[in-house]
């Protein structure tokens, strides 16, 4: 119970503060009388006998004046001094020095004095309570505050506007949702409702509890509103997440042409940075270095994060150089926007600069620049990463030990990864996935299993990052087994529905071929983002099923996807494979118009893309237009020529390379090889094939051995290709003697051919190809017999010859067609592939009828000889294209030197340009036989 009058009023907080006597005070006064307390010496107290005589209204003006200063100050000890002297001087303090008295003690946290002080006044009102509510809010005793303001009113004393906002902020930091409409319902009542303070403390209050509608509708019927209003609703939209919101506002707030604070800005430029928003952003920055708070270091990093999400690190680190005396917040922001956005380099060297200026890295820093190691891929940076945090001390620090094991893991260095993880303390799930995370290549893939396992062993519960880790390992391995027991993980955690999952899930069941399975996945997806298209795209594209890869492009772009360079690469690759031209052109177009043709997997796969259709002034183009060039684009635009037949370019392009400085690798030497094999040059060839070692030290691999056997064999030297053979011990490999067969075949040695023929049909027996070009060797040479006995053998083994398959696109549809299947909705394909034999033939045309073993007259030979796929699709194509388009038919990866003749034939009297991919690529022709062949 409170008495007003003459009860002292006790109240127990919990820091233990005791009402104080006002006995304290006066021994107190006596100690100073003596001299014997004077804690401010060079403070002159004003001396009281000379001002005796004064009278009693400018008594009150000194003491009030020294109390305000004291209180201004903070200077308890001189307060209490003048107390001590108006209880010695026996001086009657009025309402005013008493409310001072308060206030003083109130704002020096000396709160038993102060609540000593007001129980000792003679009268209290609104003032004298404020006091010392005030000096509480500002310590952030909100529920003392509400307990004051009770005894306040039962004090009969009605708060005023002052008072309702320190009472609505101890509201607010409580927060205390009923007292704060209470004091609501208060301000109307009293009639300050309209006042801009206590709107704006309403405001305030509503919005720290979360009653943003409450809140913005104080805001909207306030009379007038100033930029503490503004402020408080921003910021509680900041806190609740609403970043569209806080722009709404930021904009009403620009237009009214009320001067920003640096907290509003803050708050802007976080919701910018959320939204991804640069235009308000810039705006936000503007206005910024318009009041002066450019060099804020908290403004400053919030300037500088928002930057970094989009995607500016230049900007960011003009923004960065522009902050005062940095702090290792700013310096660790600042190297995880370099980080982020792939400037490593610059990362690592802002790291080197941070402890050049003596700012000590804190456990953040040390995690940023982990990753920034992990990045660069050097060795010794990362172990001189790992001395500095155990230098600083922060060995035992979890996250830290997180991020060496995932560095280390990333650079390949298992051993040391494994070490980091073994010395733990303690783990979490974090710890798990880091050493995952680094089970993603090809040499360590196999290792994500058995620790998934010890992570479930160990009682721990996997993620999302842990399982997407353990699918992309499955991936990799194309172990669908495994992957399909972690799915049954998924499903019993509850994550079959997140999309990163779904990702990872669509993406190992693509890889391992159930593409069924792939498109259920996907079609359960709640939200399909551009990581799960690509994931199908891909899925599509590297197992053979190209038209439905850009099918599904078009499709992901119908629902509003924007492609990255993954996908534009992945889906050019598919155009390249099904010589799509037209829908590789818009591709091309596109990745120029998205900003995404700069890019060297998107270049190098725009260049191949051309050069597979045909086009290879395009592709040449395209290579000379790449902002950067790597060996892989350089090999495609090698890889180009040879396609075409340009053996003499492939080696000036190759020369070119060598003389850009750019390093040739093991792919580089197989176009080398194979262009000096296309054009003869069999001394020129053993150069290369020596320089590859000797110079650049490659290891030859089987496939550099098959080129130069092949170069050897197509210039007749058999007794060196045995030779070389022999020497390089390559024998037990069956593409060595495909390449041996293929030559013997050019050059009619029946001989060394059967030998080659014997020992593929003891490593490879079920490979068609192997017995009919050892047959068409027979048949040249006219020994029938055994041609009849090798029929007879792949008839024995059960070996049958895939039929011929070349397709042509028209309209945006791909029309399929097959050796010996003449179904196609057009019948008068036939009628126009037998006018074009017979004007090819009356030309000067004259088929190559060897092959074929059939007992049939001369005129049945020519049209069997025809009626396979490269002619239907040739004859197709005529008939459904404007004759004006210029015709190209690819992708004829099995076609003999009279198809490619026969087509060049027709290109001629049609006068239209009938481009056809060149044979002389080694892994396509050697091992493939036409259909007119069989």
């Amino acid at each position: 119970m409170f008495f007003p009058k003459k009860e002292p009023f006790f109240i127990k907080f919990p820091w233990g503060f005791l009402p104080a006597s006002f006995r304290f005070v006066s021994s107190f006064t006596a100690r100073i009388a003596t001299n014997e307390v004077n804690p401010y010496p060079s403070v002159k107290v004003p001396p009281f006998k000379e001002k005796t005589k004064l009278e009693r209204t400018e008594k009150l003006k000194l003491y009030s004046k020294i109390l305000h200063d004291c209180a201004s100050k903070g200077s308890l000890s001189l307060a209490k001094v003048s107390h001590g002297k108006i209880i010695r001087i026996g001086f009657d303090p009025d309402l005013h020095l008493w409310n001072s008295l308060v206030n003083v003690y109130a704002k020096c946290r000396s709160f038993r004095y102060a609540y000593t002080v007001l129980d000792r006044m003679p009268e209290r009102d609104v003032v004298s309570w404020t006091a010392l509510l005030s000096g509480l809010v500002n310590e952030g005793h909100g529920y003392h505050v509400l307990d004051l303001y009770c005894f306040m009113k039962k004090d009969g004393v009605l708060p005023n506007g002052h008072c309702l906002v320190t009472a609505l902020k101890a509201c607010s930091l409580s927060p205390v949702l009923i007292f704060g409409t209470l004091l609501h319902g208060e301000g109307v009542k009293v009639g300050v409702l309209l006042d801009v303070f206590v709107g704006s403390s309403l405001v305030d209050f509503y919005a720290k509890c979360g009653e943003m509608e409450l809140a913005e509708r104080v805001f909207v019927y306030m009379y007038k509103k100033n930029v503490v209003s503004w402020n408080a609703l921003l910021n509680g939209y900041a806190l609740m997440g609403c970043a569209g919101k806080v722009l709404n506002l930021f904009q009403g707030m620009v237009e009214s042409e009320l001067r920003c604070s640096k907290f509003t800005l803050s708050n802007v430029l976080k919701s910018c940075t959320y939204l991804v928003n640069l235009k308000w952003g810039l705006i936000a920055h503007s206005l910024v270095i318009k009041t002066g708070c450019e060099h804020d270091e908290f403004v400053g990093c919030c300037l500088l994060d928002m930057y970094s999400k989009c995607g500016l690190a230049k900007d960011a680190l003009m923004v960065f150089r522009g902050v005062q005396r940095p702090d290792v917040v700013a310096w660790s922001a600042m190297i995880d926007c370099l980080d982020e956005q792939g400037h490593i380099r610059e990362a690592a060297e802002l790291f080197r600069l941070m402890k050049h200026e003596g700012v000590c890295p804190n456990q953040h820093t040390f995690a940023s620049i982990a990753g920034v190691a992990a990045n660069l891929s050097d060795q010794f940076y990362c172990e001189g990463i790992h001395a500095c945090i155990l230098k600083y001390g922060f060995e035992s620090e979890i996250i830290l030990s997180n991020a060496l094991t995932a560095m280390y893991m990333k650079t390949r260095s298992v051993q040391k990864g494994c070490q980091v993880f073994k010395e733990m303390s303690s783990r979490d799930s974090a710890s798990w996935n880091a050493l995952l995370f680094g089970s993603h290549n090809d040499k360590t893939c196999y290792q994500g299993l058995s620790i998934f396992h010890n992570m479930l062993a160990e009682g721990f519960k996997p993620d999302i990052c842990t399982f997407t880790s353990i699918l992309r390992s499955c991936s990799n391995l194309l172990n669908l087994k495994f992957g399909q027991q972690v799915h049954a993980h998924i499903i019993k955690n509850a994550l079959n529905e997140n999309n990163s999952v779904g990702t990872s899930l669509i993406d190992l069941y693509a890889k391992n071929g159930f593409l069924a399975d792939a498109e259920l996945l996907f079609s359960q997806l709640i939200e399909r983002d551009l990581f799960s298209w690509t994931a199908l795209i891909s899925g599509y594209a590297q197992t053979g099923h190209s038209e439905k890869a850009i099918e599904c492009f078009n499709q992901m772009q119908r629902q509003g996807v924007k492609p990255n360079e993954f996908t534009l690469a992945t889906c050019l690759s598919s155009c390249s494979k099904m010589a799509m031209l037209e829908n590789g052109q818009l591709l091309h177009s596109m990745g120029i118009k998205t900003g995404n043709s700069g890019d060297v997997f998107v270049s190098s796969a725009t260049v191949d893309m051309y050069a597979n259709c045909g086009c290879i002034e395009e592709a040449e183009a395209a290579f000379q237009g790449m902002v950067s060039t790597d060996s892989v684009s350089w090999n495609t635009m090698l890889f180009g020529y040879l396609q075409h037949g340009q053996g003499l370019k492939v080696l000036e392009t190759f020369r070119m390379m060598i003389d850009k400085g750019i390093e040739p690798d093991e792919i580089t030497f197989i176009a080398v090889l194979s262009a000096c094999s296309y054009m003869g040059l069999v001394g020129e060839g053993k150069e290369h094939f020596n320089a590859m070692t000797n110079v650049y030290g490659i290891v030859p691999t089987i496939k550099h051995y098959v080129c130069m056997i092949d170069i050897l064999g197509r210039a007749g030297k058999f007794n060196e290709v045995e030779r070389f053979i022999n020497d390089m011990k390559v024998t037990s490999n069956p593409l060595i003697w495909e390449t041996v067969l293929g030559a013997c075949r050019r050059h009619g040695n029946d001989k060394l051919g059967e030998s080659a023929a014997e020992k593929l049909f003891e490593l490879d027996p079920g490979t068609a190809s192997h017995y009919i070009l050892l047959a068409n060797i027979f048949a040249a040479n006219g020994k029938w017999e055994k041609v009849q006995r090798v029929r007879t053998l792949m008839t024995h083994c059960g070996v049958k010859k895939q039929p011929g398959c070349s397709w042509v696109m028209v309209n945006g549809q791909v029309h399929i067609f097959r050796s010996a299947n003449g179904f196609h909705p057009k019948h008068d394909i036939h009628m126009k592939l037998k006018e074009l034999v017979e004007k090819a033939i009356s030309a000067g045309y004259v088929p190559k009828t060897d092959y074929i073993l059939n007992d049939v007259g001369d005129d049945e030979k020519v049209e069997q000889l025809f009626y396979h796929s490269e002619r239907l699709a040739l004859a197709f194509s005529l008939i459904s294209i404007n004759p004006v388009k210029t015709i190209r038919i690819f992708k004829n990866l099995r076609i003999c030197d009279d198809c490619h003749d026969f087509m060049k034939l027709v290109s001629g009297f049609i006068k239209q340009d009938i481009v056809v991919r060149d044979v002389y690529c080694f892994h396509h022709f050697k091992s493939g036989i036409c259909s007119c062949q069989d």
